[in-house]
């Protein structure tokens, strides 16, 4: 676990660190339940991949167990935008200038209210975002004006999902015309959630597995 800075006060989150000691940087958002030991493991895996990945905590220590929903709903509506910017562009400053990140900027994925967390920290640190994977974005943090986002986004999202097909066109839209490049995958039979292993009920492991075949490259292409 580490400690940034964050506008004046201070975040923590957890960072993992390949065994070369040093790799291209991505920050890793949670889901919905909070920093727990799945976003972790994600965070872990990126560092088997060669990547230095930091997780930042968006609340602050609290957290819901998978299968909570009721109080997994609460934090994510407690979590004010504003506080929620503050974190990712501290997360993004403090990842991009450690020394065990290779890259000039650093890349950014998100699951579930991750993922439109993704999409914030992509507007609010511009000059330190230089990829962006948004899995199955949903929440209130997701900011609905996206022209401030220049680094190219991979959308990742379950066809049974509940995200209307017609607002990832949209987004499609609004990023080509901000002049960014909006690649997305949909996978027809998959629901929402399908990338985490410990949701039984939704994970699809052979989509999964496919999605990281496209996931991992994307970063590695935009982060060198």
């Amino acid at each position: 676990m580490v400690t940034f800075p964050a506008n004046g006060g201070t975040a923590n989150g957890y960072l993992a660190v390949p065994s070369s000691g040093r790799g291209p940087g991505v920050i890793v958002i949670q889901e919905w339940w909070g920093l727990n030991d799945q976003v972790k493991g994600v965070a872990n895996m990126l560092a088997k991949e060669g990547f230095t990945a930091l997780s930042p905590d968006f609340y602050g220590g609290k957290a819901a167990a998978i299968g909570e929903p009721d109080k997994a709903g609460k934090l994510m509506m407690d979590l004010g935008r504003d506080d929620a910017a503050k974190v990712a562009r501290g997360a993004a400053t403090y990842l991009r200038a450690q020394k065990v990140v290779s890259s000039k900027k650093v890349g950014v994925i998100g699951f579930c209210m991750g993922g439109g967390l993704a999409m914030l920290t992509a507007t609010v640190a511009p000059d330190d975002i230089g990829a962006v994977v948004n899995c199955y974005g949903v929440g209130p943090q997701q900011p609905a004006d996206v022209t401030g986002i220049r680094a190219p986004v991979l959308g990742i999202f379950g066809g049974k999902d509940h995200i209307d097909p017609a607002t990832i066109a949209k987004l499609g839209r609004d990023l080509g015309a901000a002049g960014t490049s909006f690649e997305q995958h949909v996978y027809p039979e998959a629901d929402h959630a399908f990338l985490n292993e410990q949701r039984k009920d939704v994970y699809r492991e052979t989509d999964a597995r496919d999605a990281w075949a496209k996931i991992i490259p994307f970063l590695k292409r935009h982060l060198g």
